[in-house]
């Protein structure tokens, strides 16, 4: 049986349950945290940090989150949105106005925060050391043509929506996303969370381990938009060890935290935009999470999801995330932030051995069923 550390109430003895059996399994280091009504409920960890499982996992291990990055980045656009600051409804170029060339003068600020922009990466070449180069990252984006009319269809934007929505914080604010994140967002909450990895922290980070190679399914069009998206750059789960990763300011790639970290800065939107007494939000200013944007099968991931603006509300994809006022998403390899509204829910995982897909994993999905199972 794994063995698992931390706090756990009584009534989420199957959360605990569930990680024990896949640290037996198929996990190697990971971390489940639950956040219910105001009340961190769940706070467990266990396994290893290596691959050849020789340091333990403990309660200050942090690893690269991936994806689960764009729902701080999100958070950090509604926090603007709050300010009166930032209007989703204006276009980018009110902010950025580079960003009007080429036919993108009608390109709206929730457009970048849905997915649906018709930006959805970089025009080839580009590759992984290009992204440490933010000014000309930025405008590499700002010059080019969209892939699709905007508006009318969403196409994940994986590696570059921390750039198009960052480059809006950073004009408006005269700050990176990096900085933006240490200074309003994880300092007032107190939380182990950080948009890259400070030079002290990186002796506890665990290294993400690669999923197996999957094979792909059926032809492979080179000039679709996701081949296009997925290729530009070509992510690499190596480069997430290098310090150049770790120093860089990736809005969509590069968080490095635990579930614990990541709790505490999204409970924010299930409790209402208020955490340990620290407002980051208005409830006026969360509902705009759920203004759909695109409902159908996503250009980039190529399976049915709806988005609403920051955080997707619902995929056939996860179908263990209940309807209601949901919300969520996650990283590369299974990581997993749910926001329920409705319970004042929040549950986060993270972990450094990726399982095979985009989104979700069968690991993440025991603990998120495990959750609500309790709950009734």
């Amino acid at each position: 049986m794994g063995d698992v550390r931390g706090s756990c109430d009584d009534r989420f003895t199957g959360v605990r349950k569930a990680l024990e059996d896949h640290l037996d399994g198929d996990e190697l280091g990971a971390s489940v945290a639950v956040d219910l009504d105001g009340e961190t409920v769940v706070d467990l960890w266990g396994g290893y940090r290596d691959a050849e499982r020789t340091t333990p996992w403990t309660q200050d291990t942090i690893v690269n989150v991936w994806s689960s990055t764009k729902c701080v980045l999100s958070l950090a656009a509604l926090m603007l949105v709050d300010r009166g600051e930032l209007d989703v409804d204006a276009p980018v170029g009110d902010y950025w106005p580079e960003f009007c060339a080429n036919g993108k003068k009608h390109v709206l600020v929730r457009h970048l925060l849905s997915h649906t922009s018709g930006v959805s990466g970089w025009e080839q070449p580009f590759s992984v050391r290009d992204m440490y180069d933010w000014p000309t990252a930025t405008e590499r984006l700002a010059a080019q043509r969209p892939w699709w009319e905007p508006g009318t269809a969403s196409g994940y934007h994986a590696a570059n929506q921390g750039f198009l929505v960052g480059e809006v914080i950073r004009r408006i604010t005269g700050v990176t996303f990096k900085q933006f994140v240490a200074d309003e967002i994880a300092g007032p909450l107190g939380a182990d969370f950080q948009v890259g990895a400070r030079e002290a922290d990186r002796g506890r980070i665990a290294p993400v381990v690669a999923p197996p190679p999957s094979e792909p399914v059926g032809a492979v069009d080179p000039d679709s938009i996701a081949v296009r998206t997925f290729t530009a750059p070509t992510m690499s789960v190596k480069a997430t060890s290098s310090p150049e990763w770790r120093a860089a300011d990736l809005g969509a790639l590069n968080g490095h935290s635990n579930a614990r970290g990541v709790l505490d800065v999204m409970r924010v939107l299930p409790l209402g935009g208020t955490a340990g007494g620290v407002r980051l939000l208005s409830p006026a200013t969360i509902e705009t999470v759920f203004r759909q944007q695109a409902d159908g099968v996503d250009l980039v991931l190529e399976a049915p999801f709806t988005w609403g603006i920051g955080y997707c509300l619902g995929s056939p994809v996860v179908p263990y995330v209940p309807a209601g006022r949901t919300c969520f998403w996650g990283g590369w390899g299974g990581s997993m932030v749910v926001l329920d509204l409705d319970r004042r829910l929040t549950i986060t995982y993270v972990m450094n051995a990726m399982a095979p897909g985009i989104l979700g994993s069968a690991r993440a999905e025991a603990y998120i069923r495990g959750v609500y199972a309790a709950l009734g």
